[in-house]
């Protein structure tokens, strides 16, 4: 560097060079900005809000980039995001160093941090209390006291993720529920230790829940809709530990506006009817595979469903030509219908129906996932 450059930039305030920093826009100038010297790379790493370390799916590797954590967030006081999702190894003593970021920390992902455990996630609730999301999928060592740890430290949570937290209990959700009043996303897929009651009482702020292949009872079914709020639902191969359906008590969710029950084996007309007859801002909902639909559930869709814009019934047994002329009949605002392999529905039956509905779109896709991004939903605004 230029002697004279040198010494012009050494009159700059940290401030001001904060503020040029803040006008960089792409992350290789934010970097090079960093290099130039130590006073600039102190302002550097004030100036980083985010931090995100990306898995190697080598544990070496991974356990050296533990080993450094702690200093880089040391370093970096002013961070509101940190990503430490696939680092397997990391120890829940790295976790204590999140108290430098303190109170301007609000996301943290610690998606398959499978070393985390009850102990971590307490340091994370005392050292962070403003957090807004927390994504735990994975993370098989936490139970419920670390979610009470959470919920008791963490009052500003809007977006939590459990999925596959297989040590949790109805417990550990009931306090989250009670001490974080503004949640309104959770993802528990794949926790079958979780029956629904733990949902009893839950905020009406609570919009959005992933239930993926979970066991949960119908008396749990009645307290996960206690709340009033539920516009999303994912029940997607719900688990009965009776094998009876349990699924009518879904009438109470009046503000529904997507229910997916794809593989939901032990649905019946009965639940179906009510759902149809309850939920009368439906959208959008996937039947697909659910083989214990016959003619009266269809019809009470027919009947009932009259904001309905998209259905899926792939590979629906007991969906007839009938059935397919009587859901043109109804549902005046579909517009698109996700059908294929349903063995009692004809060619002819398909082609009645696209003639009386033309401007519904029919497709053969079996889509896995509806509704919004889960991307979206764990993006700090």
């Amino acid at each position: 560097m230029d002697v004279s450059l040198e010494n012009y930039t050494s009159y700059l305030s940290d401030d001001c060079l904060l503020s040029i920093f803040n006008r960089l826009e792409s992350e290789l100038d934010r970097n090079a900005f960093g290099l130039t010297c130590r006073n600039w790379l102190k302002v550097r790493n004030i100036g980083r809000k985010s931090l995100t370390f990306h898995c190697s799916f080598n544990p070496k590797t991974d356990k050296e980039h533990a080993k450094c954590i702690p200093k880089l967030l040391a370093r970096s006081p002013c961070l509101n995001r940190i990503s430490l999702a696939g680092l397997t190894e990391l120890p829940d003593s790295a976790l204590d160093a999140l108290r430098m970021s303190g109170s301007s920390m609000r996301s943290l992902s610690l998606y398959c941090c499978s070393g985390i455990t009850d102990d971590g996630l307490a340091q994370v609730a005392i050292g962070c209390p403003n957090l807004v999301v927390v994504e735990l999928q994975s993370c098989f060592n936490i139970t419920d006291a670390g979610l009470e740890s959470l919920s008791k430290g963490c009052h500003a949570l809007k977006s939590l993720n459990l999925g596959s937290c297989t040590g949790i209990s109805d417990r550990g959700v009931s306090a989250i529920f009670s001490n974080c009043s503004n949640i309104c996303t959770l993802i528990i897929t794949g926790c079958r230790r979780l029956s629904g009651v733990g949902f009893r009482g839950s905020p009406s702020t609570l919009h959005y829940l992933e239930a993926e292949s979970c066991m949960l009872s119908p008396d749990g079914l009645l307290d996960v809709v206690s709340g009033g709020g539920l516009e999303y639902l994912n029940l997607h191969k719900l688990g009965s530990s009776t094998g009876l359906d349990g699924l009518g008590g879904l009438a109470f969710a009046r503000s529904l506006r997507i229910l997916n029950l794809r593989m939901c084996r032990y649905l019946t007309d009965d639940s179906v009817m009510a759902i149809a007859s309850g939920c009368p801002f439906l959208e959008e909902w996937n039947l697909a595979v659910c083989h214990g639909v016959h003619l009266p559930g269809w019809s009470a869709i027919r009947l009932y469903c009259n904001k309905l814009r998209v259905l899926h019934v792939n590979r629906c047994r007991n969906i007839c030509d009938q059935s397919l002329l009587g859901l043109g009949n109804g549902c005046p605002h579909l517009e698109v219908l996700h059908i294929n392999s349903c063995v009692k529905v004809t060619n002819n039956g398909l082609a009645l129906f696209t003639i009386s509905r033309p401007q519904v779109n029919i497709r053969v896709d079996e889509v896995m996932s509806i509704g919004p991004s889960i991307e979206n939903l764990f993006r700090v605004q």
